[in-house]
């Protein structure tokens, strides 16, 4: 067995194809479109992460044929909040311990050159776009910008030394019936509260209100576990990321004074609408997704963003406007997109206020998804 940086377009389109071997038998998995891994890896061109950040990818073969991956990645950004920790990610491998160890001490051969002393993972490749490894909820597929992964992965990584650091929940919730009636009441009240209004996002200013709600989102994230701000040049691509599944009814930005204070975006299930155009746009994909993006209809609907200024946090005003926004996008999603079935997440572990209203809309955890951690020490010289 050899492991190899990745340095050709034909290592890169290895890399990038791999799972689509790996998971062929798997009836969950959604093969995510070629196009966007390639750019996610595709260095400062395609992504504005690695204006901060570096990273190296690695190519397990054996006899000739490709058999697990990995990236070993150093964001500067990381450095700020937590000095000294390195992460990798973008883990695949076929079911042989022997492939995964060395994938993962190689990973952390390059990291301890880059002088950490500390290795997370799965982080693929910022915690902006699927942290984590499935835990706990195979048995469904994955939403919109959330990962799966095989089951045997959990017992290789912790055969690797690593330790669960944090768990990140996905809850999902039937959304085509009304919430419970407290929550109802809540939602009443709100709506006849003066200083209080709940608008829809605003298509024609969408650069602006993109801009606002990530600032928002800087803000209100800044004291989470693993919180990473985004950077002037990460929200501008952000926002060009998300506005073709953007739609105005299922993002709700919060007032209060007439200040801008919350925001909660919902996205279709995007899942839904491309597993059949097996990772490929061209030729007639793209044309296809177009088309069924001009009104979404998906079984199920994800919120993977909600935020409020850090003055209202932990206030009844928040969860009031929690309540609000998610009440009046969930009436949308149902009458306009046909939705069945909303997911919430991710969300931490320990996050107790977003627990809780996940909670109150009678919420269940479906899907685990875990972030571990090893120190690593410099290798002893001769």
């Amino acid at each position: 067995m050899e492991i190899a940086p990745v340095g050709s377009a034909a290592d890169r389109r290895a890399f990038v194809d791999l799972p689509w071997r790996l998971y062929a038998d798997d009836p969950q998995w959604v093969p995510p479109l070629k196009s966007e891994v390639h750019a996610m890896i595709g260095g400062a061109k395609s992504n504005p992460w690695f204006l901060h950040g570096r990273a190296q990818f690695f190519l397990a073969r054996r006899a000739g044929e490709v058999v697990g991956r990995i990236s070993a990645q150093l964001c500067d950004l990381v450095q700020e909040h937590r000095p000294g920790l390195g992460q990798w990610g973008l883990f695949e491998t076929v079911d042989d311990p022997a492939v995964s160890s060395a994938l993962i001490a190689t990973a952390e051969d390059w990291l301890r050159r880059q002088g950490m002393v500390r290795a997370q993972g799965p982080i693929s490749i910022s915690i902006w776009d699927e942290p984590g490894l499935l835990v706990q909820g195979f048995g469904t597929p994955p939403a919109v910008m959330m990962g799966h992964h095989l089951p045997f992965y959990e017992s290789m990584i912790v055969a690797a030394g690593y330790t669960g650091a944090k768990d990140l929940y996905c809850w999902d919730l039937p959304v085509d019936r009304p919430f419970p009636d407290l929550v109802n009441r809540i939602v009443a009240a709100g709506e006849k509260n003066r200083r209080i209004r709940i608008r829809e996002l605003n298509m024609a200013r969408y650069d602006e209100e993109a801009a606002l709600l990530l600032d928002i989102l800087n803000e209100a994230w800044d004291s989470n576990w693993g919180f990473v701000p985004l950077t002037p040049a990460e929200i501008s691509y952000v926002g060009r990321k998300l506005k073709p599944i953007a739609f105005s009814h299922l993002v709700r930005i919060a007032e209060y004074d007439g200040e801008p204070v919350a925001f909660m975006i919902t996205l279709p299930n995007v899942n839904e609408l491309i597993r059949d155009l097996d990772g490929r746009l061209f030729p007639f994909g793209w044309a296809r997704l177009l088309w069924r993006l001009r009104n979404p209809q998906t079984h199920m609907m994800r919120v993977p963003l909600m935020g409020v200024r850090r003055k209202l946090q932990g206030t009844r005003t928040a969860s009031l406007l929690a309540f609000m926004m998610i009440e009046f996008i969930r009436r949308d999603a149902v009458v306009r997109n046909g939705a069945k079935v909303g997911e919430i997440g991710w969300v931490l572990e320990d996050n107790g206020p977003m627990i809780s209203i996940a909670e109150a809309i009678e919420a269940k955890i479906c899907k685990t998804y875990r972030i571990y951690e090893k120190d690593i020490p410099p290798t002893a010289g001769p």
